[in-house]
């Protein structure tokens, strides 16, 4: 009978939010699979807990993964845990969650900490829905793509940045999104933790006076659906009526449905869009 792989929960600043449940389970587990070992060794010796360690981290993912199902199958129990938060979340626990699926290994999860849902809480921006997009990418066409996708996302956004990178994010999701609200989190739960809530503009012009100092969690007001309903309708306006028929008839729709979609598109009446065929 394989054993269970325990994602553990740790806290991102302060220790009293280490919940009993984890604190049991690390005490339990034949072994602890953490990202920094020389980090969780002060988390592990502040709560005596003496359970072995083994690093697993962003560089060897892969390979450490295979040898810790093997072991898990073997009836190891293995609890993970990341330097801060909950592992999995923009963090190479997702590999091994996949492997553990994939060979039938049980998985569960002990909640506690999560920078980015604590983050959004203390936002004051829109909670209902929601994107998560961890760190940007740091090659810049990927980055590009992803940020020009955000362009016309209406759900608030959800990201994370370190401070010497901070300015230079800023200054592209201003160019790239415009002005949007923005709520800017920082060494959450800790001493100096601080929740700025501003624009992207004044964000900026902030920083260019203040350097940047510990790990930034971004939250992001999305589009505003009146504000993309003008933007799409711009994009159509831009096009003569025939070009827009054309559009969808070189999709093989007939021309009695295309009309429909067109004066679905400008926000007019099917017979609008005949009259004006007629008229050219």
């Amino acid at each position: 009978m394989s054993g269970t792989l325990y994602l553990c929960a740790t806290p991102i600043g302060n220790l009293q939010d280490m919940t009993p449940r984890v604190i049991e389970t690390l005490r339990e587990v034949d072994v602890i699979a953490a990202e920094d070992t020389r980090n969780s060794i002060k988390l592990l010796n502040h709560f005596e807990i003496k359970t072995p360690m083994t690093s697993y981290h962003e560089y060897n993912k892969i390979e450490k993964a295979e040898q810790l199902v093997s072991q898990l199958l073997s009836g190891k129990n293995i609890a993970l845990i990341t330097d801060a938060g909950t592992p999995a979340i923009s963090d190479p626990g997702e590999v091994l969650v996949a492997k553990c699926q994939e060979a039938g290994v049980p998985v569960t999860s002990l909640p506690g900490c999560c920078a980015c849902i604590t983050a959004l809480t203390l936002s004051g921006l829109p909670t209902r829905r929601f994107c998560f997009e961890g760190f940007l990418p740091a090659d810049k066409k990927e980055k590009k793509y992803i940020l020009d996708e955000l362009q016309n996302e209406t759900r608030t956004i959800i990201m994370y940045e370190a401070p010497h990178h901070l300015k230079r994010t800023l200054k592209e999701l201003y160019e790239i999104l415009g002005q949007r609200r923005i709520t800017l989190c920082r060494e959450l739960t800790k001493k100096f933790e601080t929740v700025f809530p501003t624009t992207l503009e004044e964000a900026l012009a902030y920083y260019e006076e203040n350097e940047p100092k510990g790990e930034y969690v971004l939250v992001l007001e999305g589009k505003s659906r009146k504000e993309l309903l003008q933007s799409e309708q711009a994009k159509w306006e831009e096009m003569s009526i025939e070009e827009h028929m054309a559009l969808y008839e070189g999709q093989g729709i007939d021309r009695k449905s295309a009309m429909k979609m067109v004066a679905a598109d400008r926000g007019v009446s099917k017979r609008e869009i005949y009259q004006a065929l007629l008229e050219n």
